[in-house]
């Protein structure tokens, strides 16, 4: 009975040692797997920081207005009578467009005319004989009372027969026409839209802090989605004395030359007003930054010489930086990185300091002050 007791307990104690022996044994070899894992190069892209020259500005997005736009329309109703334009025509002012049917009117007008014009011979009869006595004085004063009311009368008719005549009221563009010929329109009803295309205004708001930078005179830049890569250049013309409370932005009104008549009222228009004097600052690409609440960090690389293959031995090395203002695809550093250092771009979530490093830039990221869209 003590033989078995004591067979089993050697039996086992060596099933336990072999079982504690296999999980030392398994965690000495992830041990070694994963310090040979820590030593393996973390592939990333890299790039030198360089030097540029930052301009200043303030950024905007406004619309395009006329400096004089109308939608035209008549007084009067009645039968349109005679266009006398087509749409898209370039117009002088007093051009006449249109004109409704006046027949009712004029001869009208004509027979307030001729009672004019007899008020106007009786009070002349009547001045000469009262030269001779022969009519007293409240008899020439009716006279003139009568004639001023009948020249009055045909001054309110003539009105009302220009009234179905349109003109333009300043010289432009017309647009396309909304009426037909032999149509009733109705008083109000819009013919068609006249629009002063040059200059041209952009109307764009800016927060009432930009107060201090702007100043009537001031050249801005204006780039239209419709014309990509082309800039047009124009100056403040004025600036809102009041302040929209409840935005606490302030409207700025410019005036752009448009010669060609290629912008028009109501387009979408992006307003970039340069301030200040150019500054140099030492420049990344925003996606070399690890920005965080504590601080905004970047990775350098550092050659720490060469390994037993004789290739460099690259590290990173983590750095806190301060940053500086932004552009398109680029941040400015105002410390932590000097001009000349290279830094990682792309890669760096994976990095810790220490990490050996191959870099690889068949893929970068964009470092473009000014990105736009492109057409894939």
């Amino acid at each position: 009975m003590v033989k078995r007791m004591i067979l089993m307990l050697i039996l086992v104690g060596v099933v336990l040692g072999g079982i504690f022996g296999f999980e030392a044994f398994k965690g000495q070899m992830i041990k070694k797997y994963m310090a040979s894992m820590g030593g393996q190069p973390q592939t990333v892209a890299a790039a030198k920081a360089d030097s540029q020259d930052w301009q200043p500005h303030l950024d905007a997005v406004g619309s395009l207005k006329a400096v004089k736009g109308a939608d035209l329309a008549l007084e009067a109703a009645g039968i349109v009578d005679a266009i006398t334009f087509n749409s898209g025509d370039d117009v002088q002012a007093g051009t006449v467009l249109l004109r409704l049917r006046a027949e009712d009117d004029i001869a009208k007008m004509k027979a307030l005319e001729a009672t004019a014009e007899l008020a106007e011979i009786t009070f002349q009869r009547d001045q000469k004989q009262l030269l001779a006595r022969a009519v007293s004085q409240a008899v020439v004063d009716t006279d003139a009372a009568n004639l001023k009311n009948a020249r009055a009368q045909v001054a309110e008719q003539k009105a009302v027969v220009d009234k179905k005549t349109l003109r333009a009221p300043f010289s432009g563009r017309l647009g396309i026409r909304a009426i037909d010929l032999g149509q009733y329109t109705t008083a109000g009803t819009t013919v068609v839209t006249l629009q002063a295309l040059d200059p041209i205004f952009v109307d764009f708001t800016l927060p009432q802090q930009a107060l201090s930078q702007l100043a009537v005179g001031q050249p801005i830049s204006v780039g239209i989605d419709t014309f990509p890569g082309q800039a047009f250049t124009g100056k403040i013309a004025a600036i809102n004395p009041k302040v929209d409370t409840s935005s606490r932005n302030v409207q700025v009104r410019a005036t752009l030359a448009n010669p060609d008549r290629k912008l028009l009222p109501g387009m979408y228009a992006k307003v970039a007003i340069d301030t200040g004097t150019p500054q140099r600052y030492v420049t990344l690409p925003q996606t070399a930054v690890t920005f965080s609440p504590y601080g905004d960090t970047a990775f350098l690389v550092e050659n720490q010489g060469q390994d037993d293959k004789g290739q460099p031995k690259l590290v990173a090395r983590q750095t806190f930086i301060t940053t500086g203002p932004k552009r398109g695809d680029q941040v400015a550093v105002l410390k932590g990185v000097k001009e000349g250092d290279t830094v990682v771009v792309a890669g760096q979530l994976k990095l810790r300091n220490g990490s050996p490093l191959a870099i690889d830039n068949a893929v970068r990221p964009s470092n473009d002050a000014s990105p736009a869209p492109a057409d894939q």
